[in-house]
């Protein structure tokens, strides 16, 4: 039994990353010596285990092979016979085909540390094709290294679209992937990677239909809007680490994708159009509630913070209602943290002022203080104390927009 360290703990530790978790391939054992030493069986489909002092994880080394459709299609084979060269062939990229022993020695069959160092996302073998998940693995490993996929991999991913073998992807797998990519510093890269290797109108049509289509240059130096919303999702990620913000920053404008021809370059009413597309996007993929509630409510209220002091104060607090600010206020925030990175995802705005949001905040933090015990000791109740709620929350919002107009 030989045991050496494999796949993305190799592969950042020669980039000089944070290794989080060390998995581990055993070479030379069979299922019986691992259950007979105390390791514990984790796995339903490969034979995986944990070891009973570390609990990392330590997989037999084996092979695999094509058997039907999707990320669960495969025969599993493990056994003594097993090669540790072998099992590296199964994986999916070059730089997580790299094995290190006990010693510290690096077993490199597929040249992975070379890719390492040219930045370079390159197929082990063939047999790439037949994983679906891995088109959006490589995606996301170009986002989150900065790197660039080579070539003949793009060919092989251009076939794979093209047999249709995508569509065999479950939702659960997409959004995960997705939810990693959005969660690196350029996430933008995950998208225009799948969108070079014509992946993108298959996994996401509702980004894809977004290329190409014109806005306004006076407000948009950049025009085309899935350049603008590729910027945004980018400055979502230099704003937050929150993934339901990001995601929302990704929602924001897919209306935009299905404006008639006739009106363009405005995209009046892209909002209620936007709503739509998020919700089907969120039900297709299956995304958590409290991420695709805030993702639709962006969707729907994002163009308001900008043209926040063209707006009175009915309007704002209808706004701060919709977002159920009031009992959940860390809404207006994600709300507010999307909005500023739309306004900074345009050339030349990366940097800018953007009073809006400020005074956005401003209108809520006074209208959430409205004290009710007044009220209360006045006598109001049900209908009469909501209506004064309202009216108090108004004249606090209109009191603060009052202010920023008047501001030199």
């Amino acid at each position: 039994m030989k045991t050496y360290l494999v796949g993305g703990c190799v592969r950042d530790k020669l980039l000089g990353k944070p290794v989080k978790d060390r998995d581990w391939v055993v070479v030379g054992a069979s299922t019986n010596y691992m259950l007979e030493n105390g390791y514990k069986p984790v796995g339903k489909d490969f034979p995986v285990f944990l070891h009973p002092k570390t609990q990392e994880e330590y997989a037999l080394a084996r092979t695999e092979r094509k058997s039907g459709h999707g990320y669960q299609g495969f025969t599993v084979h493990a056994s003594p016979d097993v090669t540790l060269e072998d099992d590296l062939a199964r994986r999916d990229l070059t730089i997580n085909a790299i094995a290190e022993s006990l010693d510290g020695e690096l077993i490199d069959p597929f040249n992975g540390i070379r890719d390492l160092e040219q930045g370079i996302l390159r197929h082990v073998s063939p047999a790439f094709v037949e994983d679906p998940v891995r088109v959006l693995r490589i995606a996301r490993f170009a986002a989150r290294f900065n790197f660039t996929i080579a070539d003949e991999t793009q060919q092989l991913i251009k076939q794979m679209v093209a047999s249709g073998e995508l569509e065999h992807l479950v939702a659960e797998r997409v959004w995960q992937e997705l939810s990693k990519a959005l969660q690196t510093e350029q996430p933008s890269v995950f998208f225009t990677s799948l969108r070079q290797v014509n992946a993108l109108s298959t996994l996401f049509p509702e980004v894809d239909r977004l290329f190409g289509v014109p806005q306004i240059p006076k407000w948009h130096p950049e025009v085309d809007t899935g350049v603008h919303v590729m910027m945004v999702i980018d400055q979502a990620a230099k704003l937050t680490e929150d993934l339901a913000v990001r995601f929302s920053a990704l929602c924001h404008d897919l209306g935009k994708g299905l404006t008639p021809k006739d009106i363009l370059p405005s995209h009046a009413g892209h909002e209620a159009t936007s709503i739509k597309l998020t919700q089907q996007l969120c039900q297709r993929l299956r995304v958590p509630k409290d991420i695709s509630s805030l993702a639709a409510k962006v969707a729907e209220f994002h163009t308001d913070v900008h043209l926040l002091f063209e707006l009175d104060a009915s309007r704002v607090l209808k706004v701060l209602e919709g977002l159920d600010s009031f009992r959940r206020p860390h809404r207006c925030e994600q709300f507010l943290l999307a909005g500023e990175a739309d306004f900074r995802g345009r050339p030349g705005y990366e940097t800018a002022d953007y009073p809006e949001k400020d005074a956005f905040s401003a209108c809520y933090q006074h209208a959430a203080a409205v004290d009710i015990k007044p009220l209360l000791d006045q006598g109001l109740a049900g209908e009469q104390i909501k209506s004064a709620i309202r009216q108090h929350r108004l004249d606090a919002i209109e009191g603060v927009l009052s202010h920023y107009r008047a501001a030199p």
